[in-house]
């Protein structure tokens, strides 16, 4: 399981980064009505927040819960 959040957060941290990258340079910003693409690219952006935060916390706690084993 911990194997799998772990390979979970490395992908996502990397569409994170390639999202946030399209979005300085192509100059998206969430507060303007943008066209399709933006507003998918956005929400994309989101979502690998989320999923990171959800990943780093099921690999900390693989981490703690086989340490406590």
């Amino acid at each position: 399981m911990q194997k799998i959040a772990t390979q979970v957060f490395i992908y996502a941290s990397i569409t994170f980064g390639v999202l946030g990258i399209y979005m300085v340079l192509s100059d998206t910003d969430p507060d303007e009505n943008g066209t399709g693409l933006d507003l998918v690219v956005t929400k994309l952006f989101m979502a690998t927040v989320f999923v990171i935060l959800t990943s780093f916390a099921l690999s900390v706690a693989g981490k703690y819960l086989n340490g406590k084993s």
